[in-house]
């Protein structure tokens, strides 16, 4: 990237912080490099993980604030096993306790109350149809609920009722639904995506009993599989893909090293390529004249 491409302005978009699961800290590093890239923006959207990042974000929580609650947290707090819950639910738990602590860092603001436009993406597993809360749709309802809807990872957090919907996991949504003019006056949209290594460990069972090894094994290939998609041609010049390398989705036993390690992924990636994206889009290459085809 050369000087004349790394000074245009306005270095102005809408960051979207798609799926992504425990890998989160990623999304921090991102945010590490857009700040240091001197890029504004008044909206951010969140997905899955992407949501808990976006939303403390939007909150008025700093880069380092984010990250020292990354690494003082302990995921694996936020898991459960209950095949009565798998079976009457659609999850091996319930998410409640996810939701009060981010309800307690949020101060359960709603999204009318939040000093940035927040949009956070969840699917109606129902429809397969995008839900987005915001503070135009919904103003008055807590931000910390539409988190947990969004990051409702299939089979580990149960299905959750809304109005007319079931909600789930935002990142199975196509990638349509996410790319739109979320700013509504044709700021840039770029939507960052945590990608991973289909490295599948060896399976350990417990003994006699391996179901637990069995669902969690299916879940980490479903997940992993979501975010190896093939990112549509037309969307590629507003894609940044991140490669998070062999962690899972699903990691809920992360230490320091592993999330500092993605922190660095997520800052290097926007730091190297951030400045090409925005500078392609206020620049699009000139479309071929169809008359003469």
């Amino acid at each position: 990237m050369d000087k004349q491409m790394q000074s245009q302005e306005p270095r102005t978009l809408v960051p979207i912080f798609a799926g992504g699961g425990t890998r989160l800290p990623a999304h921090i590093g991102i945010l590490a490099g857009l700040k240091e890239l001197n890029v504004h923006f008044s909206h951010i959207v969140g997905v899955s993980g992407g949501s808990i990042i976006s939303s403390l974000f939007a909150s008025g929580m700093d880069v380092e604030q984010i990250k020292a609650i990354a690494l003082d947290t302990d995921f694996e707090q936020f898991k459960g096993f209950s095949l009565i819950s798998l079976l009457r639910n659609g999850g091996l738990c319930s998410g409640d306790k996810f939701e009060e602590w981010i309800d307690d860092l949020l101060n359960g603001v709603t999204f009318s109350q939040l000093p940035m436009q927040l949009h956070v993406v969840a699917t109606d597993v129902r429809s397969g149809s995008p839900v987005v809360f915001d503070a135009i749709r919904t103003p008055h309802e807590k931000v910390s609920r539409a988190v947990r809807f969004s990051m409702s990872i299939p089979l580990i957090f149960s299905f959750k009722p809304y109005q007319d919907h079931l909600m789930v996991d935002g990142s199975i949504l196509s990638e349509d639904a996410l790319h739109q003019d979320w700013a509504e006056d044709g700021t840039p949209v770029i939507c960052f995506r945590l990608r991973g290594d289909n490295d599948i460990k060896p399976l350990q069972t417990n003994g006699i009993f391996p179901l637990a090894a069995y669902i969690s094994l299916l879940i980490r290939t479903f997940m992993t599989t979501i975010s190896r998609e093939y990112v549509n041609e037309k969307f590629w010049h507003r894609t940044i893909v991140v490669n998070t390398g062999n962690t899972s989705p699903v990691d809920f036993h992360l230490n320091d090293e592993a999330k500092l390690r993605l922190f660095d992924t997520g800052y290097q990636t926007a730091i190297n390529i951030v400045p090409a994206k925005i500078w392609h889009q206020q620049h699009p290459a000139p479309q071929a004249d169809n008359k003469h085809i």
